[in-house]
């Protein structure tokens, strides 16, 4: 039953994630137009999947634990070819295609890399820090784009406000 019920949450896993950006590609190659896609945030999403999905590889981990990331991964390549594509110079992809297939390298040539890379972001960046630095803009938002956006824009975190007593 256990293992049943494991197996039933892998594969909705990775049909979920098959299915994620599924509807975000369409409406960008339908539109014709890669309006509303963040290339900062894009490149920041593929560089924290390849991270991860290289972790798990390196440690070893059973493949059913991870193989969400390479299809993530697929669709945000698809994604960063559309930006470019959209904007009249697919060559100028290629540096970042180039820098995420040296990655994969570079993170596995000392286990301190791949421990750093995945340690950093947390201690340097935590969970609250990025909630607070992360603004999301989705359809309907001030603007209106064929395709759901999210932007980062860093702050000054010493600035926020504390949340009112009710949201404690």
């Amino acid at each position: 039953m256990e293992v049943a019920l494991l197996g039933l949450c892998n594969w909705s896993t990775l049909g979920v994630c098959a299915a994620l950006k599924l509807p975000q590609i369409s409406a960008v190659l339908a539109a014709r137009s890669a309006r509303g896609l963040s290339l900062p945030s894009l490149l920041l999403e593929l560089a924290g999947f390849l991270v991860f999905l290289r972790y798990q590889c390196y440690y070893g981990y059973p493949p059913l634990t991870y193989l969400e990331y390479p299809i993530l991964i697929a669709q945000d390549v698809i994604l960063l070819l559309c930006i470019f594509h959209f904007n009249g110079n697919v060559k100028q992809a290629t540096p970042y295609i180039a820098v995420l297939v040296s990655s994969w390298f570079v993170l596995a040539l000392q286990k301190w890399i791949i421990d750093l890379a995945m340690v950093c972001p947390k201690y340097c960046m935590g969970p609250g820090a990025v909630a607070h630095a992360c603004n999301l803009n989705t359809l309907g938002g001030r603007e209106s784009h064929p395709v759901a956006q999210a932007r980062v824009q860093w702050c000054d975190l010493g600035s926020l406000q504390p949340l009112p007593s009710g949201f404690k």
